[in-house]
């Protein structure tokens, strides 16, 4: 590969440690910022070999200065490699998507705390949860929090000084029951100390103590004799266990541990992550990151994780992913196999196709040409193509006990059935059920109309059947000169195996994939087209042969007949006056005679 002639020297004296590299081009804009263990090796594998990505070439044919960072630990290199991304956007890195603010619970350093949400964070002492992703779970958390302990709204300065010189009196707040109406002494500082203590443990999951507590309380309070006051408590109870019930999803046990998983395609990959505290999933989110080269799982999962932690301020020392990969000493890496560790990293997963399938549901919409354009480089890498398969022609044989033999030809343009270019076929020169020469006849007669009449050839051919089908096809593309030219396949329909030609071993794909979702409705349409064809076929054979001798019958007269009576039992078996009442006096005497007679 033909690279700057002051790279060389660059790559040479770059040190043998873990760092961060920046790429610049000829005009010192920056191009891409990467991670390494060994900043040497990382950086000349770039250089010493042809990429299969095509993105990554033009990136090495663009470096024309090299710069580098060195730092103590891979996990430093992370870190920085995440933060110098976000600052300076580089062309090739990978854009990681979704970088607004999002509200957080904090709980203030003052007099007697408020507790309210906000976007800003003030270094001014005061404690901060989150941040949550979704504003619906922080009103719910803050509603949970005012039905459960009263605390004051207002923004007095609620100093012991200014409580004791009676400088304020009690509000509305305190008169419907929000407030126990400290700036009046109603309640000491450490009554409320004692409810923001049990508040700060549910924000982070914990539930226990104040149940706990809750249920003590009631049961004194229905000791005395005092059931509407424990009324109100249990009402409390009921709704702290309810939020519970929703939160906790697996064994309480496992706590201050978050879940990481990636689910990526052509253009992008969807990482999750689920943060835990005592057996409850209190936070959830996916990031969508735009890959920019061929980056791969592993690489863009690190990312993800560092700038998902840092993001939401996460500090498990434990993380559950799919699979390995390097963040450092710091973190215990846990890959479960089963048990309800593995359940998570499943749920986890699941969050993460339902995010990418709402997002693909709204890009249908809003974008439906980006939908496709991503669906046809999907498929052109699954189907290991060297063009998009924008226009796909599928052919079918339909004959059943080798009666009415035809074939059918569907054809999908984008993605979707192009019903105006259907084509069926009468075959001419097989006799009896024989599929091999049916496919080799159809095959010939479709692409020497399609060279003779100049049209494009399509993007790809599938035949549907296995290798034997695919084989005969292949005869008739080189019988045609035009073998080669186009990329044809066949699908085989017990286990939906794809053969190549000259390729003994089929390539299997995920049923659920997008590329096998368009196979199979090709498939699939084209069975359905074929069958139609072939029943109309056999409907008017049979009418023919049981209509042909009657003289003054013609075919307009069958099929009106046919049209209204469906079958040539029901017209052997109708009246003269059904018969007259469909195709006239005349006509009608004439077939009632003739079947009557028989």
């Amino acid at each position: 590969m033909t690279i700057h002639p002051n790279l060389t020297v660059q790559i040479q004296v770059l040190p043998d440690q873990p760092g961060v590299y920046q790429y610049f081009d000829k005009d010192d804009k920056i191009l891409y910022v990467g991670k390494a263990k060994n900043l040497k090796k990382r950086v000349s594998s770039y250089f010493n070999k042809v990429h299969d990505n095509a993105k990554t070439n033009v990136l090495v044919k663009k470096i024309v200065t090299i710069k580098h960072i060195v730092v103590p630990t891979e996990t430093d290199a992370l870190l920085l490699e995440n933060n110098l991304i976000k600052q300076l956007q580089p062309r090739y890195n990978v854009l990681l998507k979704d970088d607004k603010s999002y509200p957080w619970i904090c709980i203030k350093r003052e007099p007697f705390p408020r507790v309210f949400s906000t976007r800003r964070m003030v270094k001014d002492g005061s404690e901060y949860f989150g941040p949550y992703t979704n504003i619906k779970t922080v009103q719910t958390l803050l509603e949970l929090i005012k039905e459960l302990y009263p605390l004051r709204t207002c923004t007095l300065d609620l100093s012991m000084g200014n409580i004791r010189s009676e400088k304020y009196k009690v509000c509305l707040e305190y008169h419907i029951g929000n407030c126990a109406g400290p700036c009046e002494g109603r309640e000491s500082d450490e009554q409320y100390e004692k409810k923001i203590l049990a508040i700060r443990d549910i924000l982070k999951g914990n539930f226990r103590e104040s149940l706990k507590e809750f249920k003590q309380y009631m049961m004194e309070l229905a000791s005395d004799m005092k059931f509407e006051e424990a009324q109100k408590i249990k009402e409390k109870v009921d709704l702290l266990e309810n939020y519970q019930a929703k939160s906790t999803v697996v064994n309480p046990k496992i706590t201050n541990v978050d879940v990481f998983t990636i689910l990526s395609d052509e253009s992008a990959a969807y990482v999750n992550f689920l943060q835990m505290s005592h057996g409850a999933i209190i936070r959830s989110h996916t990031l969508e990151l735009k890959k920019k080269l061929d980056e791969g799982d592993k690489e863009l999962l690190e990312l993800a994780i560092v700038e998902l932690r840092e993001r939401f301020s996460l500090t498990a020392k434990e993380i559950i992913v799919p699979f390995e990969v390097e963040l450092g000493d710091d973190l215990r890496l846990t890959i479960p196999k089963m048990g309800d560790k593995k359940q998570l990293l499943d749920l986890s997963e699941r969050n993460a196709k339902f995010f990418r399938m709402d997002l693909m549901k709204q890009m249908k919409i809003v974008d439906p040409d980006r939908h496709v354009n991503r669906i046809m480089q999907q498929m052109k890498k699954d189907l290991r193509l060297h063009n998009e398969p924008r226009h796909i022609e599928c052919f079918d044989n339909s004959n059943i006990h080798g009666t009415n033999p035809v074939s059918a030809c569907v054809v999908f343009k984008d993605g979707k059935p192009s019903k105006k270019d259907y084509r069926h076929f009468n075959v001419k020169t097989v006799v009896g059920p024989n599929d091999y020469d049916t496919m080799e006849e159809i095959v010939y007669r479709r692409y020497k109309r399609v060279l003779e009449e100049g049209q494009k050839l399509p993007d790809l051919i599938v035949i549907d059947g296995g290798k034997g089908q695919l084989g005969v096809a292949l005869k008739s593309l080189e019988a045609l000169g035009i073998r080669g030219k186009v990329p044809i396949i066949s699908l085989a329909e017990r286990l939906e195996e794809i053969f190549y030609p000259g390729d003994s071993f089929p390539l299997y794909l995920d049923k659920r994939s997008e590329t096998m979702k368009v196979i199979i409705h090709l498939r699939d349409e084209a069975h359905r087209f074929g069958l139609n064809f072939h029943r109309d076929q056999r409907s008017k054979n049979a009418i023919t042969s049981e209509l042909d001798d009657i003289l003054g019958i013609g075919d307009k007269t069958k099929t009106t007949l046919f049209n209204h009576f469906k079958s040539v039992k029901r017209i052997k078996e109708a009246s003269l006056e059904d018969l007259i009442q469909v195709i006239g006096k005349s006509k009608g005497t004439i077939v009632f005679e003739k079947f009557k007679v028989n």
